[in-house]
């Protein structure tokens, strides 16, 4: 970028702008380079390094921002969460993150019904808020579970059911800004404000009024460029609507006065089933008049994806089709609603149609939709990115220009699957742009030109509600005509005149990459290809070449290519509280980007990259980043990308220390059954010296053990040995089915009480007990700690032991979650023996067996509170439904708890991990077990789950088997 294109983007050195940002009390400033690598990029293509970060306390520290910005000529890009998909979130100066500090909702007036809220503030946490009232924030992404009301109002973010409810710009009371000349401006529609520069602003517009009328606003989601119709005279001047949309480029954001509606007392969805995405978007001006509140389009291939990565029973019944429409009614009477619906039915063209009114339901199926950014990129062998991710139409054409836009894919050779908005006319996807193959560039310029062009000959616009960004403003021309590209240049000099909010986008967009890059310019090169992140760039000098620890099945063993899969969708900000997710336990607690599994991610891909994260598998980057990852695995599961960063942590552990001194903790916890195994002929004396405080004391410091942590007591009887009696009964009742119960060292070693109660609930459900008596460890503490090749020989010990059991169709039974997860996933990275896939499928919880026992009767535990912490092993990789189901037909109340317990194997003991490990389990834990009632039952199958309740409440926990089992 040319600093006379877009501003002053380092006149300035870094250091300078830090000093004079804490020359003005600005607290939380971070120009290190790890902060850096996380706030390079959002939910775009882009890469574009910052010199500093920060994330302002109060309105007042943002003043402050602005200042040091005009200070020292440093440009200012606000961000929220992220999600931007253009590039919005992204610059080369300051950062400001809005969502760490400044996300409160202040007031909700019920009389008038709007809230008044920082810019930082979740959507979702805002709507929490508003339920009680009856109320809610209309628009409402498909990110609402982090996105954040400044953004929404930044990008004008209209969401899924825009149909109903409106735009951002729809929903705007008031706005508290700050202009780039440093005047602030309170701006709404019960405001009256006057300012020479509102008074300049009015000017600008009056000047060529036709263009404004003619040009803008002529469908609800034409949001390219500056939305100026909300500024004709016959609008009222309408400031504040006309500030959403802007993308930052024209103020920043201090507080909003936001629209509330009241929530609807009754919802009917119609599922419609059609031959194709396009047919369904044929049927769109059809179901209009309906009065949906939302329209929705969704294709097959989506839904298939989700399936493959959540399992069938994740997948509600779609009626017959390969492109669908989700037709939302909203209303006061069931009955009327149905009337509707009928009548949608009846007028549209649909092959088949299901109509729902299960909330549960209804829920199954949006969550599919919600998810469709993160699962459209997993669709083809490529992955699939944005880019040309949110074109609108008129709604009448988009039948039309869904077939114009599948046969332009064909034409370059690409792949996309679209979805989105389609009663609004806005269409999104994720296409395969080949950009790290030769001509992968140029390809996607190509593509983006002729997709602009083709938007514009049906009338469209190139952004429904992400915003032009860097991905689409150098394309305005193409949609504007030159007196429009000078009315958006003139209303930036007038609220921007130096240039310095959020420069190159939407007004002057950059013409070559920005020397803060540290690259040479590239003659010709112009935004939208500038500053590109590409999948799979290449490995840094010193990682070329490196042996993986594990075999990265999914990614054909490039850990570049695994952590490039994130995209930024930020589904790892959410909080776990409402979804009963488990990803980034320790996010949860610190809510900082470092710690999300997105974060984590964006350090990574630096260090295969090798650009601003230099020293490879041990730059202390990524160790920072790791540092505080608890090996949960709940992205595995809960990220729709398919991060595994458990994973891509051993693998980093594993590369850093091959042939180098470790963490103490590595040699003794990393090593945790090796000493079980060593330690259990003298269990009895070892209990005894490690209950003497300065021998404890000792063996804390040696095993990298925080002192107030608990050291376990080891069993005086192997579980093995000690079940004998039982087992010996059991084997002599011949007509029973076998089962194996696989002690893993947990149970072996430490915790054996669950181990004899599955032995007698089983015998009790009709089978002849067998536990596995050959030694058979897992290796998840060497996983964990990256001592993969010690790992690999374990497993591939475990698996020749197991496949025994698995050939003979003998069902083999895990207590532990974390280590049965071992089998289910972690086996087969670490060999290739075809024999760790087939006890993949023959290794089950206790849970899945019981499930599927005929004539097993669950004990009758009505009456009976169980407050249950699922192992996060067990939500992420294993499932949890089957335990619902067993707890289910015990008639007790359940209460599920999401999130980590915080313990986490040996993350939640070491040193240095204290103080996050208690603040995970204050999430949910904690509260859950405080506010139970008295004769309350906590279950936990996992061994790390009861010792966190153990060492913080002195709460004894059950495993399944206990609460289940007979008396002895």
């Amino acid at each position: 970028m040319s600093v006379d294109t877009v501003g002053p983007d380092v006149a300035a050195s870094p250091a300078d702008v830090v000093a004079e940002l804490r020359r003005r009390e600005v607290v939380d400033v971070d120009d290190s380079s790890t902060t850096r690598a996380l706030y390079s990029t959002d939910a775009s293509l882009y890469r574009v390094v910052p010199q500093v970060v920060v994330r302002p306390r109060s309105v007042e520290e943002v003043l402050a921002v602005l200042d040091a910005s005009r200070a020292t000529g440093v440009p200012v890009t606000s961000r929220g969460a992220g999600t931007s998909i253009a590039g919005n979130a992204v610059g080369t100066g300051i950062v400001v993150d809005f969502a760490k500090h400044l996300n409160r909702v202040h007031e909700v007036d019920v009389e008038r019904r709007v809230a008044r809220v920082d810019p930082g503030i979740v959507h979702a946490a805002l709507q929490k808020v508003a339920a009680p009232q009856g109320l809610r924030f209309g628009p409402d992404p498909s990110t609402h579970t982090r996105c954040t009301v400044g953004g929404m109002i930044g990008n004008n973010a209209c969401g899924n059911r825009a149909l109903g409810y409106g735009r951002s710009s729809d929903n705007v009371a008031a706005l508290d800004v700050v202009t780039g000349t440093g005047e602030r401006l309170t701006i709404g529609r019960d405001v009256a404000t006057t300012s020479p520069t509102l008074d300049r602003l009015r000017d600008v517009v009056a000047a060529d009024l036709g263009t404004v009328r003619t040009e803008l606003g002529r469908f609800g989601r034409q949001v390219s460029g500056y939305s100026l119709e909300h500024l004709l005279p016959e609008r009222g001047f309408d400031v504040a609507s006309f500030m959403a949309g802007t993308e930052g480029t024209l103020g920043v954001l201090l507080g909003a006065t936001v629209d509330l509606v009241q929530t609807p007392r009754h919802v009917h969805l119609v599922v419609l089933g059609y031959g194709s995405m396009a047919e369904a978007g044929d049927d769109v001006p059809t179901m209009l008049p309906h009065g949906p509140i939302a329209c929705e389009g969704l294709g097959e291939r989506i839904i298939e994806v989700y399936r493959a990565a959540k399992g069938a029973a994740g997948v509600p019944d779609y009626p017959r089709g390969g492109g669908y429409l989700y037709v939302e009614l909203a209303g006061d009477d069931p009955a009327e609603l149905a009337a509707q619906a009928e009548r949608v039915v009846a007028d549209s063209a649909s092959l088949s149609h299901r109509h729902v009114t299960s909330v549960a339901e209804q829920a199954a199926f949006w969550r599919i939709r919600e998810e469709g950014a993160g699962l459209a990129s997993r669709i083809w062998d490529r992955p699939a990115l944005s880019g040309w991710e949110d074109a609108a139409v008129p709604p009448e054409r988009v039948g039309q220009y869904l077939r114009d836009f599948d046969a332009l894919l064909q034409q370059h050779g690409l792949n996309g699957e679209p979805y989105g908005h389609l009663g609004d006319g806005c269409v999104h996807v994720r296409i395969d742009f080949p950009l790290s193959e030769p001509g992968g560039h140029a390809g996607y310029r190509a593509f983006i030109e002729d997709a602009a062009r083709l938007t514009a000959t049906h009338g469209g616009s190139f952004s429904g509600e992400h915003g032009d960004g860097r991905a689409r403003s150098e394309l305005l021309p193409l949609m504007y005509s030159e007196q429009a590209i000078a009315l958006f240049r003139g209303v930036k000099h007038v609220l921007d005149p130096d240039d310095l909010l959020n420069p190159g986008v939407l007004v002057a967009p950059a013409a070559l990459p920005s020397a803060a890059q540290g690259r040479a310019p590239v003659p010709g090169v112009r935004a939208l290809d500038a500053d590109l992140r590409t999948q799979g760039r290449g490995w840094a000098p010193g990682l070329q070449g490196s042996r993986r620890g594990l075999r990265l099945l999914h990614d054909d063993g490039d850990l570049g290519a695994a952590v490039h899969r994130c995209t930024g969708v930020g589904k790892c900000l959410a909080d776990n509280k409402a979804s009963h997710g488990v990803m980034c336990p320790s996010f949860q607690a610190t809510r900082d980007e470092k710690d999300s599994t997105r974060g984590r991610a964006r350090v990574l891909q630096e260090m295969v990259d090798g650009r601003l994260v230099t020293g490879g598998y041990r730059a202390p980057e990524v160790h920072e980043a790791l540092d505080l990852c608890l090996s949960c695995k709940g992205c595995l599961n809960d990220c729709p990308t398919g991060i595994d960063m458990a994973t891509y942590k051993s693998e980093v552990l594993h590369q850093t220390y091959k042939g180098r001194m470790r963490p103490r903790s590595h040699y003794v916890l990393g090593k945790l059954p090796f000493w079980a195994r060593l330690t259990s002929p003298v269990a009895a004396l070892a209990n005894l010296a490690l209950r003497v405080p300065g021998l404890a004391h000792v063996a804390r410091w040696v095993a990298g053990v925080d002192q107030r942590r608990s050291l376990p007591s080891f069993a005086t009887r192997r579980f093995s040995r000690a079940a004998r009696p039982a087992l010996e009964a059991s084997a002599t009742r011949t007509d029973r089915p076998r089962v194996a119960i696989w002690a893993d060292s947990f149970t072996e070693y430490f915790s054996t009480s669950g181990g004899h109660a599955a032995v007698r609930l089983l015998e009790s459900a009709g089978y002849r007990v067998e536990v596995v008596q050959k030694q058979a460890c897992c290796g998840l503490t060497w996983i964990t700690t990256g001592q993969l090749d010690t790992a690999r020989s374990l497993v591939e010990r475990t698996v020749g032991v197991l496949h025994e059991y698995v050939a003979d169709g003998v069902p083999v039974v895990g207590l532990e979650p974390s280590c049965l997860a071992v089998l289910r996933s972690d086996a087969v990275e670490l060999t290739d023996d075809p024999r760790a896939a087939e006890v993949a499928q023959g290794v089950f919880t206790l849970a899945e067996l019981l499930a599927r026992t005929e004539g097993w009767q669950a004990p009758d535990l009505s009456g009976t509170e169980v407050v249950v912490q699922p192992h996060c092993h067990q939500s992420s990789v294993l499932g949890f439904a089957a335990d619902l189901d067993v707890l289910g037909r015990t008639g007790a109340t359940v209460t599920r708890l999401s999130g980590c317990c915080g313990l986490a194997g040996n993350f939640g003991v070491e040193r240095g991990h204290y103080e996050v490990s208690v603040a995970v389990a204050e999430q949910q834990l904690m509260p859950a077990v405080r506010a139970m009632g008295e004769g309350a039952v906590v279950l936990a199958d996992g061994f790390s789950c009861r010792t966190q309740l153990d060492d913080l409440a002195d709460v004894p926990a059950l495993h399944l088997a206990e609460l289940l089992a007979p008396g002895e």
